[in-house]
């Protein structure tokens, strides 16, 4: 097993800032002084709510962060297709603006489960906002307003994104290869 960088921490950090400003000029207006919740899917979405919520402190006056338990992979390395809820926002979301932050969208399963979770929830507004796209694995198409970074069809481990349940620590984006 071995990890190549593929994406380096200070990189993942100025494309997190340039996101902060996107997103900031991009939600409506009462968002501003209601506030905007950041939910997050465990564990993957940790690392970047936290680097995002802070890249947004200065831009905007209120933001609160949340989280929901959702997965797919169950310890393997492709999505099994099974969306599995463990846990549901703590705060109520009900006419608030929400800002649904995940780590990678890659079949588009989990991210369209958790948009629909968010619709059934009436939230004023909803957008999407993810630091990795890999198109090629779509399977399910789903709106994503803000990409940290689009790449090519390969498996990555760090800043979140796991392994069964290992290297989401790591500061940089790699590429895992069981062989190498």
């Amino acid at each position: 097993m071995a990890i190549r960088e593929f994406i380096g921490a200070d990189h993942i950090a100025q494309r997190i800032t340039a996101m902060a400003a996107e997103i900031a000029a991009a939600i409506p207006a009462e968002a501003r002084d209601e506030g905007l919740v950041l939910v997050g899917p465990l564990k993957g979405a940790v690392m970047l709510v936290a680097d995002l919520a802070r890249a947004l402190h200065p831009l905007l006056p209120r933001v609160e962060l949340d989280f929901i338990g959702l997965s797919s992979y169950h310890g393997g390395t492709s999505s099994s297709g099974q969306i599995t809820l463990s846990s549901v926002p703590r705060g109520p979301l009900a006419g608030r603006h929400v800002l649904l932050v995940d780590d990678i969208v890659d079949t588009g399963r989990t991210l369209h489960y958790a948009q629909d979770w968010l619709a059934r929830a009436d939230v004023a507004s909803q957008r999407t906002a993810v630091l990795l796209d890999k198109p090629a694995r779509r399977v399910v198409q789903v709106p994503v307003d803000h990409v940290g970074f689009e790449i090519e069809d390969v498996f990555v481990v760090g800043y979140g994104t796991d392994f069964a349940e290992r290297y989401r620590a790591l500061p940089y984006i790699g590429i895992w290869s069981p062989g190498e």
